[in-house]
């Protein structure tokens, strides 16, 4: 077994949604790389907006993050995906099937069938975890109530109360067209109000010093509680900036190993 995993820059071709994704990135621990390998889960992480998918490997550090604890636990940690979820660098189609494109398709469709056709992967019947910052976080809950059997776990650092083009209406005019029940739908904190999520458990985490972001991040914990999914809400020193970011991940491999069955659960 390698002493390191390794990371890839990979494409992630928009097969049944059309969405014209920029190139993604993998890392693959070094119990992946070994011979035999053993069928390892899957952590989808999202960046932030504007942004790119290279975010968690440059600013993140994820290998030597996921290295770092596989080295604790004997090359296991889970395969992390890092597609394209934005389409370039300024565009925000926020994660969702509407008029600004098919990427709820693309996450929960195409990336799913691209990793189980390309990698030696946990089947994802038995369920991945998603994550990200910023909106990528929101992302994070918006799929994990849109597809909670494909994600049950999710980890949503300095989220937003729902996807938003910077007000409600903006939002529901620009990519719905004025349709508000269509936008009601895939809205987060609406869904938690009307579905109970047993088996679906989660981190919020923010930054102490995030005025904007964490009122918002308390009132999805307190949704998401109120639904029946097993909640966490973190603070961790730091704004809406890479200490909390990185940090509100690095808390959290160890659990999200437990909860995906690559360590003993506590």
């Amino acid at each position: 077994m390698p002493k390191t995993g390794a990371v890839y820059q990979v494409s992630i071709p928009g097969v049944r949604s059309g969405f014209a994704a920029r190139p993604g990135y993998i890392y693959l621990p070094p119990a992946y790389l070994a011979t035999p390998r053993p069928q390892l889960p899957v952590l989808v992480l999202l960046g932030g907006q504007p942004g790119d998918p290279r975010a968690w490997v440059d600013s993140g550090q994820i290998q030597a993050m996921m290295d770092g604890f596989a080295n604790r636990h004997h090359g296991l940690a889970p395969v992390v995906v890092m597609p394209d979820d934005l389409g370039s660098e300024f565009a925000n189609p926020m994660c969702l099937n509407s008029h600004l494109g098919n990427v709820q398709t693309y996450l929960t469709v195409d990336v799913p069938n691209w990793i189980t056709s390309h990698l030696q992967v946990r089947p994802p019947e038995r369920g991945w975890a998603i994550g990200g910052f910023s909106e990528g976080g929101t992302c994070a809950i918006q799929l994990s109530t849109q597809a909670p059997r494909l994600y049950p776990f999710f980890v949503d650092i300095s989220g937003q109360s729902g996807p938003t083009l910077g007000s409600r209406q903006r939002t529901i005019s620009r990519a719905f067209r004025g349709d508000a029940a269509a936008f009601a739908r895939v809205n987060p904190v609406v869904v938690l109000a009307r579905t109970w999520f047993p088996h679906s458990a989660g981190v919020f985490v923010v930054g102490t010093s995030d005025r904007v972001y964490a009122p918002q991040q308390r009132a999805m914990y307190l949704a998401a509680r109120r639904a029946g999914m097993s909640v966490t809400l973190m603070y961790l020193p730091g704004g809406h900036d890479w200490r909390v970011w990185g940090g509100g991940l690095q808390r959290n491999v160890a659990w999200l190993a437990s909860v995906l069955d690559i360590t003993e659960r506590a």
